[in-house]
């Protein structure tokens, strides 16, 4: 189908769909710790951006990656003003998804890839929600840099003049035992992809 199809397509649906090269792929539900994390991160961004320029959005608005990809991230930042389609973001400065067993390897690989098509994005954050860990890529002079961020670490965030630390991510997240995160890991292949 074509991005306008699709468009129509999702306007009419109940179900959220992604639109990678001409199809759509329905989404799943989350988990409460998915939740937990996306709702906190959503709350600093839109505290910070508050009489600013940035408008902040949480998982209810595509992202248009390029023309053959539209993705629903968990929380965004865009700081232009909007026009047409407010379903759609077209020039996000940050984009920041929160993994989970069956997104995992695509926000690694896939969206990642195609995120950082996106000429107005400076920062990508993959936020497990398995552990206290945060990858941040950073577009930097024009060059994309990444780093794993632990423990008590902090993440700048551009446009918004803030700083998410792990407490805020996690603030209120319980996390499941070491034993079973890093089976996991090993049965999806973490690592792999990164």
């Amino acid at each position: 189908m074509t991005v306008a199809e699709f468009l129509a397509f999702e306007k009419a649906s109940r179900v959220r769909h992604e639109y990678v090269r001409g199809e759509a792929f329905a989404m799943s539900g989350g988990t409460s710790g998915h939740s937990q994390i996306t709702g906190n991160i959503f709350a600093r961004l839109k505290t910070a951006a508050k009489g600013g320029p940035c408008h902040v959005v949480v998982n209810d608005v595509l992202v248009r990656a390029d023309q053959d990809h539209l993705y629903y991230p968990d929380v965004a930042i865009e700081c232009i003003g909007r026009s047409g389609d407010k379903r759609v973001l077209e020039a996000p400065c940050v984009v920041v998804e929160v993994t989970s067993k069956n997104t995992r390897r695509t926000d690694r690989v896939e969206k990642l890839e195609n995120y950082r098509r996106i000429e107005s994005l400076e920062l990508y954050l993959i936020v497990d929600q398995m552990r206290r860990r945060v990858t941040r890529h950073l577009r930097d002079s024009g060059e994309w840099r990444s780093e794993e961020i632990e423990g008590d670490g902090a993440v700048p965030i551009p446009g918004v003049g803030t700083s998410l630390t792990l407490d805020v991510i996690y603030e209120g997240v319980e996390f499941p035992p070491l034993s079973v995160v890093e089976a996991d890991a090993f049965k999806w292949g973490e690592g792999e992809d990164q």
